[in-house]
C-alpha cells in the first residue's frame, strides 16, 4: 500500500492512517472487542454513504479524508 499518511473520521473521531488501510484492518484497530478468532463479528461498516459488504472489506481502502461508521449489533428489545 502506498499513499500519504493522514486522518480519516471513524465514528466521528480522528483516526490516524499511516497509509490507506483496508476496511478489515480499520475494524480490527478501531473495534478490537468485536474481533474473535481474527474475524469481526456483529459489525457493519459504511465508508462515506455506502455500506461496505463484508466480502469487500479486504479490498476496500479507507483513505485520508474518508468518513467511516463502524456499527455494532446489539441484542435486546
Amino acid at each position: 500500500m502506498s499513499g500519504p499518511a493522514g486522518t480519516a473520521l471513524v465514528n466521528g473521531a480522528p483516526f490516524a492512517l499511516p497509509a490507506p488501510l483496508p476496511v478489515d484492518d480499520v475494524v480490527r484497530r478501531f473495534a478490537p472487542g468485536a474481533v474473535r478468532d481474527g474475524v469481526a463479528r456483529g459489525v457493519a461498516v459504511a465508508v462515506g454513504d455506502a455500506v461496505v459488504p463484508r466480502s469487500a472489506w479486504s479490498t476496500t481502502l479507507v483513505r485520508p479524508g474518508d468518513v467511516v461508521e463502524v456499527v455494532g449489533a446489539v441484542q435486546g428489545g
